[in-house]
């Protein structure tokens, strides 16, 4: 049975509504496409000649066989310092604000980039021998040898032991490093003050820290991410992690919105 004269059709009653969604969808567009837009440009310019160039990526082969460490700083800093910039993109709609300091982070980023590399060593070599003390046969053997279900479970206890020890005391100390350059008014000063450990320590909000950052990201995302990051070689393992410092500003940017 046909319409009435005067009563709108299905479909012209959902036009007002696509059109209405349609303009609120242009107009986040056209608001956030600079800033965004500049965002993809750095990550591509970062990205591309190492892609595009062949001389380029045998230099960073080169360097980064011959110089780990240093490798390590600037790749944290870098990436894991544009995955903050993400994150606060994500958290706050914007990719700065006052008082979030780049530089002091970008700086923090590539010192805890260097103790994560360090770690990420310590734990790949120690927990193969360990799991060989207790009866597991060749453990360090299957982290050389090609993919099987004893090298995954391997790198899944690598991957526990690093995460069970070494990232609760990492990650509070990031959180720490983190109010201090916001107290410092996010000035390469927070590098040379002394840091009001207690303080800050005693001002942490240990609910987040504890229900969220610890009891969630750690078991469901950081042991099974670095169980792939410990499958990978051994040269492309820092970068692996320090790419995971991207995912780390989103879920930075989660537990903000948890305060």
């Amino acid at each position: 049975m046909g319409a009435k004269i005067g009563e709108k059709s299905d479909i012209q009653k959902i036009i007002p509504i696509f059109a209405a969604l349609i303009n609120f969808i242009i107009r986040y567009y056209i608001a956030m496409k600079k800033s965004d837009f500049i965002f993809i440009v750095i990550v591509i310019a970062l990205f591309a000649p190492f892609v595009l160039s062949d001389s380029v990526y045998e230099w960073y082969k080169t360097f980064n066989a011959s110089h780990g460490m240093v490798m390590s700083f600037l790749k944290f800093a870098v990436l894991s310092t544009l995955g903050e910039l993400l994150g606060l993109r994500l958290s706050t709609g914007s990719y700065l604000k006052p008082k979030f300091g780049i530089f002091p982070r970008a700086v923090v980023w590539g010192i805890f980039g260097m103790g994560i590399n360090l770690a990420m060593i310590i734990f790949s070599t120690g927990v193969p021998v360990a799991l060989e003390y207790i009866g597991m046969q060749d453990a360090t053997g299957l982290m050389s040898a090609s993919l099987c279900p004893a090298k995954v479970l391997v790198a899944l206890c690598i991957s526990i032991g690093m995460n069970g020890i070494f990232a609760p005391v990492f990650m509070t100390f990031h959180k720490i490093t983190d109010t201090h350059i916001l107290a410092c008014g996010g000035s390469a000063r927070a590098l040379l003050t002394p840091i009001p450990m207690t303080r800050i320590i005693t001002g942490l909000n240990w609910d987040v820290q504890w229900n969220f950052v610890f009891k969630k990201t750690i078991p469901l995302f950081w042991v099974p991410a670095h169980t792939v990051t410990f499958l990978l070689p051994s040269e492309a393992r820092v970068l692996f992690a320090a790419l995971l410092g991207v995912a780390l500003g989103v879920l930075l940017a989660i537990a903000a919105r948890k305060k």
